[in-house]
């Protein structure tokens, strides 16, 4: 990696930057960096102006110079080479290409532009961390473990952003081209595209014999042995595990005969004079972090006495406990999610389903609570839940037994024949390793089996809560997804209250998957979920069945989900400002639907409003609100406070002149069916070609209540008090 070729990429056009990212010079006029740096991500098309500043600041003089798109990856990959309107000075030394090798993970760099550096200007990071092969999805995208992470930003951007088409080495090699992060790991992740995947592409390496010394000539990059440091380098955690390993492997014959096995099973190359001592082994331990499990599944067999095993069992949980060591082997971590992959191929919600069953009283992260789980995710998805207990009880002086064990009975029990014995095969031979006792994974296994065979209650409603969050330049919301069930149970899909803000169409993205998830649900039928979308009182006017996530597939035209769905607004905050509002809105649904209450130039200021709905109009239950847009948005309040549980008005009209624009929707026909005749109506409405500009808003308020979703603190006693 040499400072001297970094390179600063501006891009948009002639009027406004529009784009920031990194590069890598790697001929006098090419410049490799990610395509999407250089590309307008609504229309995909090609920034028109495109600058570049070649050169470390602050390790001496840069060149600046326009550039143009020469080569886009044909196959859609996330890489790009920049030409240079003139030569930039080469250092002497030329590139060198790499492909990670084996299993063990490989420490790399790299030096980008993130936006977490940004203050008057963008200022250089140095990138460093570990490239850990075996993580699922590796060989197509690399996952890189970065060291220093910057933390979520508060104005909804990217701390990230800028980094992308920065250069990654490993031992000095260029090995791939960062292309994003990863905000489910709290900005500690990144990805990168392999350089294996695009420097051997025919015009690729075209420009390489064109403007270089040539074609990219791929070294295979493999992890080197780590060396034992001093022991005083050592933790106080490491020291206290290097002592209690000493009881086991003290003797040095043993040692070897336990750490050369390990060190081939973790993909280093041992040479045949490896003769490891306890300190080689503890630097083994640093470098992997499966290095310790891996290592139990040799010892453990040798231990026949009872004492013995149970400290090898204590040792291994409190390793685990101090970070210094993961659940899993690498073989037990490689068997599992060769056995999972099929299944989420397969049936891609039902691992999301069963965690979020099999650990309800798990504080589960936003990754483990998403809907559906692609394949690319697993190897993240069985990572954060290895870290986690159930929480349950388990026979005294035993261990936990790991969410992941507890997981696994879940799924087994609800694929069933081969695939449930292979999977349960595998949780015995971990929970033997492990110490757990049979009893508590029995249990356990018990529970899967009532929860598969159980016929749980369609879901009734998708709720989707929105809360404050917007960025001063860009509209954004912190949103959680549940689901409501007919049998009045309830289960949270997503917990976005600890990311940050995304945009509409991300949110319309999340919600789609939601109820795709819940449509996917045994038992569920044909049925379409009911979307109530859960706002304050300043969110009443949100046009959220407007926004729209894309097109599902690329043969079916994107729409609003507010042409696919049902889709209604509730306002659980009012009940708190307003003592009583609950009280009245049950005397309304009970009243047996009578006469709805249309505002006009006689019913336009809240005292009449008021007085209608205290005398006339009583028991209604309904309120169709026209008049202009100041007006409409109090009275409505004023409707709301006054426990009328369904409102329905025009949010584009601009005066009681745009009422007849609502009658196709028929407002005063039967109040049951009214959210299906908007849903109907906002199906057409929302069509480009569509003719009217009327656009219904319906606030429909539970008879049974607000389902909002409440927070809950939870305790499990390896990841300490988290909150719902």
């Amino acid at each position: 990696m040499d400072p001297r070729r970094l390179a600063l990429i501006l891009s948009g056009t002639a009027q406004e930057r529009r784009s920031v990212g990194s590069g890598y010079l790697i001929a006098p006029r090419l410049i490799l960096t990610a395509r999407h740096v250089i590309e307008d991500r609504d229309t995909r098309a090609e920034w028109p102006q495109i600058h570049v500043r070649v050169g470390h600041p602050g390790e001496g003089s840069t060149v600046r110079t326009k550039a143009s798109v020469l080569w886009r990856h044909p196959q859609d990959l996330d890489v790009a080479l920049l030409l240079t309107d003139g030569p930039v000075e080469v250092p002497d030394s030329p590139v060198r290409w790499g492909r990670p090798v084996g299993k063990a993970p490989l420490p790399y760099e790299g030096l980008g532009f993130p936006l977490a550096t940004a203050e008057e200007e963008r200022e250089v990071e140095h990138l460093r961390g570990v490239l850990p092969l075996l993580s699922s999805g590796s060989r197509a995208r690399y996952v890189l473990d970065q060291d220093p992470a910057p933390d979520h930003r508060t104005d909804g951007r990217k701390a990230w952003g800028g980094a992308s088409g920065a250069a990654v080495f490993c031992d000095d090699h260029l090995v791939g081209v960062v292309i994003e992060d990863n905000q489910s790991y709290g900005n500690r992740r990144l990805r990168a595209s392999p350089a294996h995947a695009f420097v051997q592409e025919g015009e690729f390496a075209s420009l390489l014999r064109q403007y270089a010394d040539g074609p990219a000539q791929l070294v295979d990059i493999g992890a080197s042995l780590p060396k034992a440091g001093p022991p005083a380098d050592r933790t106080p955690a490491e020291q206290t595990l290097e002592l209690a390993l000493w009881h086991f492997l003290g003797d040095p014959n043993v040692c070897s005969v336990h750490a050369r096995p390990l060190a081939q099973e973790l993909g280093y190359q041992v040479p045949a004079e490896y003769a490891p001592s306890l300190s080689d082994l503890m630097a083994l331990f640093a470098g992997n972090r499966r290095a310790l499990a891996s290592l139990s599944g040799t010892l453990a067999p040798t231990l026949t006495e009872d004492t013995a095993r149970a400290r090898l069992t204590a040792l291994l949980t409190r390793a685990r406990a101090t970070g210094l060591g993961s659940l899993l082997s690498l073989a037990e971590y490689e068997r599992l999610v060769q056995l999972l992959s099929g299944i989420c191929k397969e049936r891609a919600t039902l691992l999301p389903r069963a965690a979020s069953e099999a650990l309800r009283y798990v504080c589960l992260s936003d990754t483990l609570s998403r809907t559906h789980l692609p394949v690319d995710e697993l190897g993240s998805f069985v990572e954060e839940l290895e870290a986690m207990s159930d929480s349950l009880q388990v026979p005294d002086g035993t261990p936990q037994v790991p969410a992941l064990l507890r997981l696994v009975e879940y799924v087994a029990a609800a694929v069933g024949g081969e695939q449930a014995a292979e999977l349960r095969e595998w949780s015995a031979r971990v929970a033997g390793r492990t110490g757990i006792h049979p009893t508590a994974l029995d249990e356990r296994r018990a529970d899967a089996v009532l929860w598969a065979a159980r016929q749980p209650s369609p879901v009734s409603r998708v709720v989707l809560e929105l809360t404050g969050g917007q960025a001063p330049s860009e509209e954004r919301y912190v949103c959680r997804i549940l689901v409501a069930r007919k049998d009045g149970t309830r289960r949270v899909l997503l917990h976005e209250s600890r990311t940050v803000p995304k945009t509409p169409e991300e949110i319309a993205v999340c919600l789609r998957e939601a109820v795709d998830s819940a449509a996917d649900e045994p038992g569920q039928g044909d049925q379409v979920p009911w979307v109530t979308v859960l706002v304050d009182r300043h969110g009443l006017h949100l046009a959220v069945d407007e926004w729209n996530p894309g097109a599902p597939n690329a043969f079916v035209p994107d729409r609003p989900i507010g042409a696919e769905y049902r889709i209604t607004l509730s306002c659980p905050d009012m009940s708190a400002l307003v003592p009583g509002r609950d009280r009245d809105q049950r005397r309304r649904w009970r009243s047996d639907h009578p006469t709805p209450l249309v505002t006009d130039q006689k019913c336009a200021t809240d005292r009449q409003l008021t007085r209608a709905l205290a005398t006339s109009h009583r028991d209604a239950t309904q309120v169709v609100i026209h008049g202009p847009r100041e007006q409409r948005m109090r009275l409505l309040e004023v409707s709301l406070a006054l426990g009328v549980p369904v409102v329905l008005w025009d949010r584009e009209a601009d005066g009681y002149e745009d009422a007849p624009k609502l009658s196709p929707l028929d407002p005063l026909g039967l109040l049951a069916e009214l959210p299906k005749r908007v849903y109907e109506f906002r199906a057409e409405a929302l069509e480009p070609t569509a003719t009217t500009t009327a656009r219904p808003a319906l606030v429909w308020e539970e008879e049974s209540g607000h389902p909002k979703p409440e927070s809950l603190r939870l305790a499990d006693p390896r990841i300490g008090v988290q909150v719902s």
